[in-house]
C-alpha cells in the first residue's frame, strides 16, 4: 500500500515527532528526582547521548519507545504499509541500541530500560517501585526514601500533567 499523504506532508508529520523530553521520559526523570538522584539528560560526549544518566551510582536510564525500538507488545507492531522499510529502520535502531550500550558498558555504566508501555500503563506507585529496585538492587533506598500515599498521590497528578501535554 503506498502513502497517503504527500512526501512533504509525510515529512513534516514525521519531524513533529519528538526524540527527546519525550513525556515517558519526563515522568521517569520526575520519580527520579523524587528518589533523591540528580540526574543528567542527552549526554552528548556518550555513545548514543542517553536518555538519563545518574552519576552518583555510575547508571545511564534509557527510556525506549516501543515502536521506535522493537519492543514485543501492541505498541512495537510493525506497520503494515511499507513493511520492509519499517522492518530495516526498526532492525538499524535495535543494532544501533544494542551497540551504545555495549560501549556504555564497557566505559563502566550500569544500563537500564524502561518501556514506553511500562511507563504509560503504571501508576506513580507502580513506577517508584520499579525504578527503586532498577537503580538500588541492594534495596539501601527503601527504608529511607518510601513513598507516601499522599506524595504518591501528587506523583499521579503530575504524571498525569504530563501526559496530557
Amino acid at each position: 500500500m503506498t502513502d497517503v499523504f504527500a512526501p512533504e506532508k509525510r515529512s513534516k508529520i514525521m519531524s513533529a515527532i519528538r526524540a527527546k523530553n519525550t513525556k515517558p521520559e519526563l515522568i521517569v526523570r520526575r520519580i527520579i528526582r523524587y528518589l533523591g538522584y540528580s540526574c543528567r539528560h542527552h549526554v552528548a560526549t556518550l555513545p548514543g547521548a542517553p536518555d538519563i544518566l545518574i552519576p552518583s551510582i555510575k547508571t545511564i536510564v534509557q527510556v525506549r519507545g516501543c515502536f521506535w525500538h522493537g519492543h514485543k507488545c501492541l505498541k512495537g507492531r510493525v506497520p503494515k504499509s511499507n513493511r520492509p522499510y519499517w522492518k530495516q529502520k526498526i532492525l538499524a535502531n535495535k543494532e544501533r541500541d544494542r551497540r551504545n550500550d555495549r560501549r556504555l558498558r564497557a566505559a563502566g555504566w550500569r544500563v537500564k530500560t524502561i518501556w514506553e508501555c511500562a511507563i504509560r500503563a503504571s501508576t506513580a506507585m507502580d513506577m517508584h517501585r520499579r525504578l527503586t529496585a532498577l537503580l538500588d538492587p541492594q534495596n539501601t533506598l527503601a527504608s529511607t526514601k518510601r513513598i507516601s500515599t499522599r506524595n504518591a498521590a501528587n506523583l499521579d497528578r503530575a504524571i498525569a500533567a504530563i501526559r496530557e501535554r
